[in-house]
Formats: structure tokens, C-alpha cells, sequence
């Protein structure tokens, strides 16, 4: 699996979890949403069906720590 894909424009980073079944990704995608990452559920059908979760979070606010 590729560690990221684009959607809609936007890069999502594979979360590195595969999922056998697609009620397993989706809970689990809806715990990375309650966490406030948007989510992106991708299925391989092939011989034994595989699910994954791309994820992406955009950042509200960048704090810069130390002295420039």
C-alpha cells in the first residue's frame, strides 16, 4: 500500500493499519474523526477483501518554541 494518496486535492496519509473487515475501518475512522482528522476509507476487493484509512488533519495553529 502506498503511504499517501490525494482526494479531492488533498494529500491523505495511509494510518499503516490494514483492516479485514469494513466495520473494523469504519470505527476505526470514526475515532480518527472524533479526533478531528478528516478520513478516507479505501477497499481492495481481491482474493480476501483488505480496507484502509488514509487520514489527514490540517493545522490550526503552528507554535514556534525557542528563540529565532
Amino acid at each position: 500500500m502506498e503511504l499517501s494518496r490525494r482526494f479531492g486535492g488533498k494529500k491523505f496519509m495511509w494510518d499503516g493499519n490494514t483492516h479485514s473487515t469494513e466495520e473494523q475501518a469504519r470505527q476505526k475512522a470514526r475515532e480518527y474523526q472524533e479526533r478531528g482528522f478528516q478520513v478516507e476509507l479505501v477497499a481492495e476487493h481481491n482474493s480476501d477483501d483488505r480496507f484502509y484509512l488514509f487520514t489527514r488533519r490540517e493545522v490550526k495553529e503552528i507554535v514556534v518554541e525557542g528563540k529565532p
